[in-house]
């Protein structure tokens, strides 16, 4: 099978790359194909011809996404309609990858994880331009996946965002000797390596549609870090802060834990805890020994 990856230089691309190297790999970034433009998309895949195109693409910088609408629908929305349009022309199965942050304006009942058959609200510009590239792509290719997932964090870090949170808050602990971190805000880490081998599960069945893929449990930001730092041994006091204490442009969702319902009815097993694949990815990133893992 040729698999077409685009944004393959990126966190999740370079993790998909990795599970997908037994296969015929044809890695695309922006200086190849630009998929706000259908011209640069219809050129790439067609020269290509893949059987599977996988899109990680997006503007991602949240509350940049508050005063840049315009550069967060046409990369969101319409780059992804434009993948959507030359894979339905080429007759190419095509994954789409969204986010948590599609749901958050509702009035969920408490704890309880939102699965693929729940209506999203979405709170911010970011959710609401990457669930309009949802509906193009459910709308313009009848072969897809959208792959919602969470609080994303691999070994290549997030090209889009300088890095990940959790090396953000190893490197404040080397100059701080404390922290807030919000502790109203729940969802589920995920490490990118298993959500690109759960992915590869799912893409080798034909079963189309929206899926939830984040690894086991919740936690919040200010819980997320506890567990860097306790994993690590790093010394440092951590406060937790309600989200009003730390204002940003874009609101974030107070609860976008997701439930893997579909991938469950689909026969694939549900991910490691988020506290495992953490202690996995400190090890394989060189911050803690073999041991500690």
């Amino acid at each position: 099978m040729r698999v077409l990856i685009i944004g393959a230089s990126g966190q999740m691309g370079s993790d998909l790359c990795r599970v997908y190297q037994d296969r015929e790999i044809i890695p695309l970034n922006h200086r190849d194909i630009e998929i706000t433009d259908i011209n640069s998309v219809r050129t790439a895949l067609v020269a290509h011809r893949p059987q599977l195109v996988i899109n990680t693409a997006a503007y991602i910088r949240v509350d940049d996404c508050e005063s840049e609408k315009d550069k967060a629908f046409a990369v969101n929305a319409l780059g992804a309609g434009n993948v959507a349009t030359v894979c339905r022309e080429i007759d190419a199965r095509l994954a789409h990858l969204s986010t948590d942050y599609v749901f958050g304006g509702e009035t969920p009942a408490a704890g309880i994880p939102f699965t693929e058959f729940d209506t999203p609200v979405p709170l911010n510009i970011y959710g609401r331009s990457k669930l309009a590239g949802e509906q193009m792509v459910s709308h313009l290719c009848h072969k897809y996946y959208i792959i919602r997932t969470s609080g994303l964090f691999g070994t290549a870090g997030a090209s889009g965002k300088g890095g990940n949170f959790i090396e953000t808050i190893l490197n404040l602990c080397r100059i701080k000797k404390e922290l807030n971190v919000v502790d109203d805000q729940v969802f589920s880490p995920t490490y990118s390596l298993d959500l690109a081998e759960n992915i590869r599960r799912l893409l080798d069945t034909e079963y189309y549609g929206i899926f939830h893929i984040t690894n086991s449990g919740s936690c919040s930001w200010y819980e997320f870090s506890r567990a860097i730092t306790g994993f690590t041994g790093t010394n440092i006091t951590i406060n937790p802060v309600h989200s009003d204490q730390y204002p940003q442009k874009a609101r974030r969702p107070g609860y976008s834990v997701l439930e893997n319902y579909h991938l469950q009815l689909a026969g694939i097993d549900k991910l490691r805890s988020w506290q495992a694949a953490l202690k996995d990815y400190l090890f394989k990133k060189g911050h803690i020994s073999q041991e500690g893992v």
